[in-house]
């Protein structure tokens, strides 16, 4: 399965967070992690703890999986 951040994305969009850098700060996350999740890899549990903990959401919200091509 592969990760999908498109509702992260979305999300942010939804809050007038027009740059994907601004959740750095926000969040506490590091470039190496936003750089994994504009990648779509996996990060760590406790980063998306952070994101989520910032955006006052759960990580369904945030986050979903996909079937392999």
């Amino acid at each position: 399965m592969d990760v999908d951040y498109k509702k992260l994305w979305i999300r942010l969009i939804d809050r007038g967070i027009k740059n994907k850098t601004e959740l750095i700060p926000l969040a506490g996350i590091s470039t190496n992690i936003l750089a994994k999740l504009s990648k779509g890899e996996f990060i760590s549990m406790e980063s998306l703890k952070k994101i989520c903990i910032a955006l006052d959401c759960d990580i369904g919200d945030i986050v979903s999986f996909r079937e392999n091509k």
